[in-house]
């Protein structure tokens, strides 16, 4: 990718990281614990989200991180519950932002405005384009059940009280699986998570959209 195509997909990126700290922050905040207002989490300035070596692996390797939002389970009234609201909060704001996205690709569409790498209107399709796989993406990926992404600490809010020493073990090793699938997957040369990633991506860019934007990639 040249020099043009990261300043196109940056913005996009930013974005997407800084919503969804943004509601993990806002919802923590929301349920009692301000811990994240007070360390300054609860912003749109993506400076505030961004970890620089997050972002750049992000853009080396597709495998990156933001700041984790610092959460306080012992403000909240239901600890167990209330850290699952706040982990789901996350996907949820992209799944939501990528709705928003996915209509207006289809205004745009049915507006009969054509793709062309060279003029605004194809640029901002480009964008449109992106932000919306790049949302799906972070949403469902954040939602595997692995240490420390945010389906492990929604798991851990149905699972009964007597496993959450199982979870605790599991997120020492949790970080170094996600490692073991990525590089499998570069010795392969197979994207195991892109091919777990592109169906649910082809199923909302037709519900939301209505067109096949997986293909983009």
């Amino acid at each position: 990718m040249d020099v043009s195509g990261f300043l196109l997909i940056t913005p996009p990126i930013l974005f997407s990281l800084t919503i969804h700290e943004f509601a993990h922050a806002w919802t923590a905040n929301r349920l009692g614990d301000p811990t994240a207002k007070e360390l300054g989490r609860l912003t749109l300035n993506p400076l505030a989200h961004i970890d620089i070596l997050g972002l750049l692996m992000l853009y080396l390797v597709h495998l990156g991180w933001a700041k984790p939002v610092p959460v306080n389970p012992y403000n909240f009234k239901n600890p167990r519950k209330d850290m699952m609201w706040v982990a789901a909060a996350g996907p949820i704001s992209n799944i939501i932002l990528a709705f928003i996205l996915g209509l207006f690709i289809r205004s745009l569409s049915n507006s009969g405005i054509s793709f062309d790498s060279y003029s605004f209107s194809g640029i901002l399709i480009y964008m449109l384009v992106f932000g919306f796989i790049i949302n799906l993406v972070l949403a469902f990926f954040n939602l595997l059940p692995i240490p420390p992404l945010d389906g492990s600490k929604i798991l851990r809010g149905f699972l009964p009280a007597r496993y959450e020493i199982y979870m605790i073990y599991f997120e020492r090793f949790g970080p170094f699986l996600i490692l073991f699938i990525f590089l499998m997957g570069q010795f392969l040369q197979l994207s195991f998570l892109w091919s777990w990633l592109r169906p649910i991506v082809r199923f909302f860019s037709l519900l939301f959209a209505g067109t096949d934007l997986a293909q983009a990639l």
